[in-house]
């Protein structure tokens, strides 16, 4: 019987709302939620700082002392927290980022902090060099360009060095072509066969990092359009994506988050690797700022936003909501 929309419902059978009727009945048919346990929490770490330093474009987040890491992450640890990306702000810049290599650097201090303090925390560490830089790029720069080859030798340096530390993880984000591979290969001989690879298998040039420069202190000199994906381009994101798989990765990360959910869900369809999206700071900062001026409900716009990932094939999340999320759990 073809359907109609006779007022008196006599021949109206298919009623969709009867499965949204009450929120009881909304849960029980629902089809994705949001764990905790599907969060990664970003947190930015500076070394030979007193205090806490608030970030101006990242409201209620803050630079966390090299000092106060390990309470910070006994806290988090009490919220239920379980995974974090600690990012470094380090005071000893050079031209190629070699602090990241260094068994003393601030890199290998903050992972062995952490999983001294919590052994159970995964530690799961960006792998770059762009806060570690005086040009603020993702490599070894010459003559005004990345050089692909020597930035890949250093980031297995950089692997290998946070691998020894106690990374349970590696996050490699230069978008170097072969640095999944070159990774895979390097920790494989030290010994860290154990050790994962969340590759940001499509990173894209986006305007959405701007708020992301000024916690980590990164001036950049130039842009990354040569090495960062064209926002414009799906097919050549999928086949960078590929080409991680196939390279040896465990996880593949779109990023940004929001903008790009459509080759999230199409990669969803084209590989069964576990997927991660990114909520990057300028998604976290639209939303934080149009909150703090009553434009959108902040709690109902983050649940919807992760939900979004979710939706879309995600199955785990970078987000630097992650913190507040547990804290909205407790508090229910």
């Amino acid at each position: 019987m073809p359907y109609s929309s006779n007022t008196s419902g006599s021949r109206l059978i298919k009623r969709l709302r009867r499965l949204r009727s009450s929120p009881n009945m909304r849960e029980l048919v629902r089809e994705y939620e949001v764990k905790l346990s599907d969060l990664i929490y970003p947190i930015f770490i500076e070394e030979n700082i007193t205090n806490p330093v608030p970030i101006t474009s990242l409201p209620g987040l803050v630079r966390i002392p090299e000092a106060q890491l390990g309470a910070e992450i006994e806290a988090l640890n009490a919220l239920g927290i379980r995974y974090v990306m600690p990012f470094g702000i380090s005071h000893h810049k050079d031209n190629c980022g070699s602090d990241t290599w260094n068994s003393k650097g601030l890199l290998a201090r903050m992972i062995s902090t952490i999983k001294t303090v919590c052994p159970n925390m995964m530690v799961i560490p960006d792998i770059c060099f762009c806060e570690y830089t005086t040009h603020g790029h993702c490599g070894v720069l010459k003559q005004q360009s990345i050089d692909n080859d020597a930035t890949v030798e250093n980031l297995v340096k950089q692997c290998i060095n946070a691998a020894r530390a106690g990374a349970d993880m590696l996050a490699p984000s230069a978008m170097m072509d072969g640095q999944v591979m070159a990774i895979r290969q390097g920790l494989d001989k030290e010994g860290f066969s154990h050790v994962a690879i969340l590759a940001h298998a499509a990173k894209f040039a986006s305007s959405f990092y701007g708020p992301f420069r000024d916690a980590v202190a990164c001036e950049l000199k130039g842009d990354r359009h040569t090495y960062q994906l064209d926002y414009a381009n799906s097919r050549q994101a999928l086949h960078e994506a590929m080409l991680d798989e196939q390279e040896g990765a465990d996880i593949l990360m779109i990023k940004p988050g929001t903008p790009y959910l459509d080759i999230l869900s199409t990669l969803r369809s084209n590989t069964l690797l576990p997927l991660a999206a990114y909520q990057v700071s300028g998604e976290y900062a639209v939303i934080k700022c149009a909150a703090n001026i009553g434009v959108l409900n902040e709690r109902a716009t983050v649940l919807e936003t992760l939900t979004g990932f979710k939706r879309a094939g995600a199955d785990l999340i970078v987000t630097y909501y992650a913190k507040q999320f547990a804290q909205w759990q407790l508090n229910e």
